[in-house]
């Protein structure tokens, strides 16, 4: 499936592909991913984006690269999904989110609670 999304095929024609119902195949996603396909579609192509963004590449070349009908469509997503413009996430280093937001540490892994 990831590879139809990379693709950009649409959200019936993935179903048709999967032989599946594009309602079952809302479900699978919801399941696995946590959204659907569409959205599944908008959060992947924003990391291939991204990762041209922080190699320095031009924003409409982003932009004409990663499919957005234009620079201005690129800005719109990246807002809309991080929060910020694509300029201040290519100035922005990566670093794991601060621990001292969070109520409780990172869950140790172990299946079992005290």
């Amino acid at each position: 499936m990831l590879t139809l999304v990379h693709a950009g095929v649409p959200v019936a024609g993935m179903a048709t592909r999967l032989d599946v119902s594009t309602r079952q195949l809302h479900r699978r996603c919801l399941a696995t991913f946590g959204y659907g396909p569409r959205h599944l579609a908008r959060v992947l192509r924003f990391g291939r984006a991204l990762e041209a963004i922080r190699a320095g590449e031009p924003l409409a070349h982003v932009a004409a690269v990663c499919r957005y009908a234009d620079q201005a469509h690129l800005t719109r997503e990246v807002r809309a999904l991080a929060g910020t413009t694509p300029s201040a996430l290519r100035c922005e280093p990566y670093t794991e989110p601060s621990v001292a937001n969070r109520s409780t540490g990172r869950p140790s892994g172990s299946k079992t609670t005290a």
